[in-house]
């Protein structure tokens, strides 16, 4: 499925991008998807067997009237060679995909309390000098942190929590004794 989803894919970010239509085509998908995975009867629809493959054509003309040609032809393509279950894996290769093209980066800070918006605002900068990337950053609390901070920035975490600090010098202790 993964290999499906990323033929797919790297059709329509190549499709988008030669027909300047990237950041359109990325927003219709993710509006697709988020309707999609909220909308039962929809799923039922579109990844049934037991509609055909020109109803549910038509169903998606409905659905994604308005939309860019080669968003609207790319879901045609789907409903013919019955791949929409991968729609969602579709989804989240080409937001990374995005991503990297945009040069945007998605960070998230977690702090024991709330952070000053300036504190966040100072980290998101010094993130951007260092990373040349434009930062999404998220914040959130987690009062497990204890104290300090936990960056993840893509696939990357830099813990510099107190409760990692102490989880490290027990380790320590423990191996010395």
């Amino acid at each position: 499925m993964e290999e499906i989803a990323r033929v797919y894919t790297d059709a329509l970010f190549e499709a988008a991008k030669d027909k300047g239509d990237l950041d359109r085509v990325h927003d219709e998908l993710d509006e697709f998807a988020d309707v999609l995975s909220d909308t039962r009867e929809m799923q039922a629809f579109l990844f049934s067997p037991y509609f055909s493959t020109e109803e549910k054509k038509r169903g998606l003309e409905q659905a994604v009237a308005g939309a860019s040609p080669e968003f609207t032809n790319f879901l045609e393509l789907l409903v013919e060679k019955h791949r929409m279950p991968v729609i969602f894996r579709i989804r989240t290769r080409f937001d990374e995909l995005w991503a990297v093209e945009n040069r945007r980066l998605e960070v998230t800070l977690t702090s024991a309390v709330e952070l000053d918006k300036s504190v966040a605002q100072r980290v998101r900068k010094e993130i951007e000098r260092q990373t040349e990337r434009e930062i999404d950053l998220q914040t959130s609390v987690d009062p497990d942190v204890l104290g300090g901070l936990v960056l993840q920035v893509g696939n990357m975490v830099v813990d510099a929590s107190l409760r990692s600090k102490l989880d490290r010098l027990r380790k320590e202790v423990a191996a010395a004794a």
